[in-house]
This record gives structure tokens, sequence and C-alpha cells, in this order.
């Protein structure tokens, strides 16, 4: 009998990969780790430079899936996530692959524009209709020493990429690049050669300055590209710079002692002077301070926190003395945690992508191929029309090397990582974690907002406000009872009896038994009686008391053996909505969305909530696992179902607000689930999108930036397929000069880059 098999659990890791300047690069990538043992599936960003692995680690590990990647022609390094060291490396070598480039286009421009300048100055004063050659012979020379000069210094980038490539087998943008120059540099220099030896006339166009003006301007364009791309990327290193690099710890002998973060340990105690930053997650345990926790959770004010409090790393003590204990330290920290997401989501790639990189891949084999029917197009219209060699096949080269140059697939493979990459950063900024790219593209088309009730509309702290004991029974008996009852119960209401009691200085007894009934209550064994405490069809009494608006009323019975119920009492619960609720509710209405509240309170309480926060439907007594029931019911529905004149026959695309934990089935039911986070509690939310700071603005905020984000993905991908299929015919009929095509590409490059980066001032 053979073992039974067992899984190996997958593990991811990310990589830094230098190099990549195109979609296609971006494929080839992605093959060389895919084709790897033990990979399981590899998302590559080329606007960060990044590939994301996941993989067995019984089978590789990441120096050798990073080996794969750098003998594919990219050199890559592991690199550690979410962790200051790994990122300032990756700036660096970001850096100095921007510094490369501008080092190359300031080369190229010394070279191309004095000549360029001379040339067009001979020009003018020789006249526009002067008869002759385009060039003098002195400018023929030296263009060819400077054209020569550019293609071994400027060029030497692209002909080791081309050649790395070529010798794999496959090709890449700068195959192109290094085929544009040597076409216009070669078929220049084969004419000088020919005229020199007496072969054919010398002809009217020599193209040295523009093989060396499209290498200057493509590696402008890259520089500039390259500082546009780390530009996108700079969200992830404004979160690095909150962690600070020291911290006070406080030793057993009380002494404060200044050590590096990574030496703090969780249970350790640390002071927080007034201007640190913090440096672990963490509970106060002395001292009381306003933070500003603005940069995590988004929210403006600065948020009072005493003895008991939770703190987070990356915020800023402001104005008084704090020592916490350490909870979460180094990865384990929410500020980790949020650029572990804010990177994942940077790199996800909608299906959308997957299709622009499969095109893509097949686009440079694709222009060889159109290149090379152009010149062949041109050869057969200069025989035909009886032209001399010469202009044939100076045609040939203008045509094909305008083709290969205009054709360059960049702004293809950068047209949607910008826009993740500046849309997740600056939601993050602003407390909204996106934690996967469909989350991003429904909130787009969100028309319905549903709300969990307690901690979502309210504040989730309610508080005990009335006891009602029966005939015969004491109020601190009442709150015994109930409160023994509800001891390990999760529900607020359960924690506010139970808070209550401990005010009330009530020693609680431990229970025998204790069974929670989701949606209806407890059922506990306290001294020698079963105790049940819940709604009123749970304990078996009658609804005969009608609690203040907004208010929850519980009832305590004891269960006798023979299946009778007294009543003991009942103890009226108050929550408040959250102050912002109203004018956020409002925000949304504005935005053409409708709102409906789904609570297991009774319809008397759900009624009056809804009302004060403005909510235009609400569902009552609907029990958490009714609530994705209730989701997938709506989703059901049409856009004007309920509404006699409206004709629209759209199915409702529906979002789902709440804590992430009680409503995890209906946030996984419903198209976005928006999960309201505390900040120390990331990991442990469930929605597609987190609200770090649980304000409900946040929720308009998340869907603003989502349409934004959406839309410019929109038109970058307009951009980039409206560029080459326009530009490619022109090129291919001669309508462009190399020099107009190489400034042609570099510009569309900058486009998709250019207005990723304005979502960085949308208002959201």
């Amino acid at each position: 009998m053979s073992a039974p098999e067992t899984t190996t659990p997958t593990t991811e890791t990310a990589l830094s990969v230098e190099g990549m300047n195109c979609a296609s690069c971006v494929e080839h990538v992605r093959k060389a780790a895919a084709n790897m043992p033990g990979v399981e599936s590899c998302q590559v960003n080329l606007a960060a430079g990044r590939a994301v692995v996941r993989f067995d680690p019984a089978r590789t590990d990441p120096q050798r899936i990073a080996a794969a990647i750098t003998a594919s022609g990219y050199d890559a390094s592991p690199q550690t996530m979410a962790d200051a060291a790994g990122q300032e490396e990756r700036l660096r070598k970001h850096r100095a692959h921007a510094q490369s480039w501008l080092s190359r286009a300031v080369a190229g421009m010394v070279l191309w524009l004095p000549v360029e300048i001379a040339h067009w100055i001979e020009r003018a004063a020789a006249g526009a209709g002067a008869a002759g050659h385009a060039h003098s012979l002195a400018m023929i020379w030296i263009s060819l020493a400077t054209s020569t000069l550019a293609i071994v210094y400027v060029g030497s980038a692209f002909y080791v990429s081309a050649w790395r490539a070529l010798r794999l087998k496959t090709s890449n943008m700068d195959t192109l690049i290094a085929m544009g120059a040597s076409v216009a540099y070669g078929y220049s220099l084969a004419a000088l050669i020919g005229w020199l030896a007496g072969r054919w006339e010398l002809p009217r166009d020599i193209y040295f300055m523009e093989s060396t003006g499209l290498l200057a301007l493509i590696s402008t364009g890259h520089w500039l590209e390259a500082r546009a791309r780390d530009a996108a990327g700079s969200a992830i290193r404004k979160l690095l710079d909150l962690s600070p690099s020291l911290a006070w710890r406080i030793d057993d002998d009380g002494q404060a002692v200044q050590v590096p973060v990574a030496q703090i340990a969780v249970g350790q105690r640390v002071l927080i002077r007034p201007g640190d930053r913090i440096a672990v997650d963490g509970v106060v345990v002395d001292g009381q301070s306003d933070v500003d926790e603005a940069m995590i959770t988004g929210e403006p004010t600065p948020a009072l926190r005493t003895i008991g409090d939770a703190v987070i790393a990356g915020t800023l003590n402001q104005g008084g003395r704090l020592v916490a204990k350490a909870t979460q330290v180094g990865s384990e920290t929410a500020l980790a945690q949020i650029v572990h997401l804010v990177e994942t989501a940077q790199g996800a790639k909608p299906p959308v992508q997957h299709l622009a990189d499969r095109i893509a891949a097949m686009f440079v084999p694709a222009v060889l191929g159109v290149a090379l029917l152009t010149g062949l197009g041109w050869w057969m219209w200069g025989q035909g029309h009886g032209w001399p060699a010469t202009a044939t096949w100076g045609a040939i080269a203008k045509a094909v090397c305008s083709v290969l140059i205009i054709a360059c697939p960049c702004a293809l493979g950068l047209a949607l990582p910008a826009a993740l990459m500046v849309g997740a950063g600056r939601g993050a900024q602003h407390g909204i974690l996106i934690r996967d790219i469909d989350a991003l593209q429904n909130a787009s088309t969100i028309d319905t907002v549903v709300f969990d009730k307690t901690g979502t509309i309210t504040i989730g702290k309610p508080r005990v406000t009335e006891l009602r004991p029966a005939a015969g029974v004491a109020e601190r008996e009442l709150l015994r009872l109930a409160a023994a009852a509800e001891r390990y119960s999760e529900h607020p209401l359960a924690k506010a009896i139970v808070l209550r009691a401990g005010e009330a200085g009530i020693e609680l007894p431990q229970p025998r038994s204790f069974q929670n009934h989701a949606g209806g209550g407890v059922e506990a064994g306290v001294d020698d009686q079963t105790v049940v405490v819940g709604s009123a069809s749970f304990a078996g009494q009658e609804d005969n008391f009608q609690p203040p608006d907004g208010q929850s009323l519980v009832h305590v019975a004891l269960k006798n053996a023979d299946g009778s119920w007294r009543a003991v009492g009942q103890i009226v619960v108050g929550d408040r909505i959250k102050p912002e609720a109203a004018v956020a509710l409002a925000e949304l209405h504005a935005m053409g969305l409708r709102t409906m509240l789904l609570t297991g309170d009774t319809p008397q309480a759900a009624a009056a909530i809804a009302a004060q926060a403005g909510i235009d439907q609400f569902q009552a007594q609907v029990k958490p696992q009714q609530k994705a029931q209730a989701i997938a019911q709506l989703q059901t529905l049409t856009l004007g179902a309920d509404q006699p004149n409206d004709s629209r026959q759209v199915r409702r695309r529906v979002a789902m607000v709440g804590d992430g934990i009680n409503d995890a089935p209906a946030l996984a039911q419903a198209d976005l689930g928006i999960a309201l986070g505390s900040g120390s509690d990331i990991a442990k939310e469930t929605g597609g999108i987190v609200l770090v700071g649980a304000s409900l603005h946040s929720i308009a905020s998340a869907i603003r930036l989502s349409r934004a984000t959406m839309r410019t993905i929109r038109q970058n991908l307009f951009f980039a397929f409206a560029y080459n299929v326009l530009a490619i015919p022109l090129a291919a009929l001669g309508c462009l000069n190399p020099l107009i095509a190489a400034a042609a590409m570099a510009l569309s490059d900058l486009t998709v880059v250019g207005n990723a980066l304005l979502l960085r001032r949308k208002k959201i």
C-alpha cells in the first residue's frame, strides 16, 4: 500500500529584475521563471522592475529562480518583501539604472545636437532651394565620426541586450532599436564607401545623424521613463520611511536604552517620547498622548492613546510620553503588512494585462516581419519606377528604420502597471488597501452599497443603558447571571454586559457550559441553572417592551429541566452611530449609489439607525449566515427593478461593508468586499479592499480611486494601441523620418507613465 501523498505548502518571494524595458521583456522573464521546476506562478511588473514568484521550497529556491532569470538576459536578485533594507537596495539599483541612461543620453545629445544644428544652419545659408546634396561633404565626415562614437558608446546597451536575446533565440525591444540604428548607419556607410570606390553617386540623403539622434532620443526617453517609474513607486518608500531604525527599549532595571528596532522582541517595553515615531505595534501600559496616524489610517485628526489602547508602528507620537508593550515587531507589524499588500496589488495583473502581454510578446517578431515586407515593397517600387539603386536603398533604409523604431511596444507594457502602481500607492497613503486587482476593477462598477450595522455604521462599542429585572429579581442578580453566561461570547452586546458587570464590581462565576447560537444568543450553565441570553424568541419570551430608537433589547431567562422558561429580566444596550455616518452616506448618494443596511437587530432598531444615517433600505433580524443569501438576492435584481419607470436591465453590482470577521461570507459573496480594519488586525481582514482607519468617508474615496484608476488604465491602453496602429503604416509608407519615429516612441512611454502619475493629483 503506497503512502499517502503529502503536499508541500508553496511560498512567495520577490525578485528585483534589471534590464526590462518592454512587454516582450516581461514575457521572457515570466517564462524563464515559470519553466523552473517547482515554480507555480510568476507575476512580473515592468514599471516596478520586480517579479513575484510562488514556488515549492522543496523543489527550488529564490537564488535558483533568480539565476534562471539572469541566464535569460535580465539581472535578477532575491528581494525581501516589505523590508526597508531591501527597498533601499532596489532604489539604489533604480537610481544607478537611471544614471546610466542619463550618461548615454547626455553623450548622445552632445554627439548629435551640435552637428544637427550646424547642418540646418548650413542648409539655410545655402538657400532652401539650393541644388545638390542634403549634406555637405564636410558634414558627412563629421556625422560619420560622431555617429560611430554614438554606436559604440550610446548604442552599446542596446546591442548587448539584443545579442543576449539572440543567443537565447528570442528578441526584445532592444532588438528593434539596435536594428533600426544599424540600418540607418549601415546604409549610410555603404553608400559612402560605394561613392569613394566610384561605384555609384553619393545619394542625397545620408542617415548618420539620424542614427545618432535616434539613440540619443531613445536614451533620453529611457532616462525620463526611469525617473517617472521611480515616482510611480514612491508610495512604498514613503510608507517604509515611517518606520524608525532605532527605538528606546526599557530593560528589566527600568533604564531606557536606544537600540536598533530589530533587537526589540515581542513582550518588551518601549519608551515613546514626544515627537518619536512608534517603532512597533503594541499596547500602551503607561502614559497618555495624541498620536498622528494619518499616514497609516488616512485619518487627519490625531487619536488619543492611553493605557490599554493599541498603537501602530510608523505613527507619530505628538505631545505626551508613552510606554508600550510590543505585540508585533518587524515584518509582523501593521505597517509591514500594509507594504506587503500594496506591493502585491501593484504586481497583480487583470485579465486585460495578460492579453496585452501576450500581444506584446508577439509584437517584436511581427514588427520584424513588417519591416521585411516594407523593405521588399520599397525595393519593388523602386525597380518598377526605374529609380537609381542609391535612391531605392535610401527609401528602404528610411522606411525600415522608421518601422523598427516606431513599433517598439514599450508603452503597451507600461500602460497598466504604471497606473496600478500609482493607484495602489495613492490608496495606501489614504488608508485604502487594495488586496487584489479584481477588487479595484469591481469597485469602479458598484451601484449598491450594503452595510453591516454594529461596528460599521455604529461605533461598535455598545453600553448598557437600562436594566429591567423581572419581579422579585435584583438588578445585580440580573446582571450577574447575564454577564456570567456572556463571559466567553465575542458579540459586542455581550461585551457591553460583561463590562457593566465589571464596573459594578460583580464577581462572575465560571460557567459550567457554554454554547453560542448564531443569530439567537447564548446558553450557559451558571451555578445550578441554565441561563439563556439573547433575542425574545430564543429566550422564550415576548417582545412586550420597545427600547429607545437605535437601542437593542437583550432577554435573560432561566431554562427549567422540564423545558419551561422563567424570565429574569431584560437589558437595554445602546450603540451610537459614527459621527461621520450621515455625511458619508450622503456622499455615496451623490455618486449615484444605492445604500442598504443588513442587521440582526429588531426592525425598530434597524429603522432608527437607517433613518439617522440616511440609508435607503434595511433588512432586520438577518442572521450572520443569512447575510450572504441577502447579498445574493440583491445581485439577482436588475437596476430599476424597484422603480416602475426605470427601464435599465443591468444586474446590480453590490459592495458589502463589514468588519471582515462576522461578515466574511457576505464579503465573499458581494462583487466587492470592503472590510473596516483597525490598524493592527490588517492580516485578519477578508475584504477585497481594507479601510485601515475604519472611517466611512473612505468608502466613497475607495470607489472614486478605483474609478479614476480604471479610467487611467483604459486611457493608457488606448494611447498604447492607437500609437502603434496609426504609426506603423505611416512609417512603412515612408511618411516618417527615423528621428521623428524615435521621438514619438520615447514620447509614447512618457505619455502612459505621465498619465498614470496624474492619479496622484486626483481628488479622492
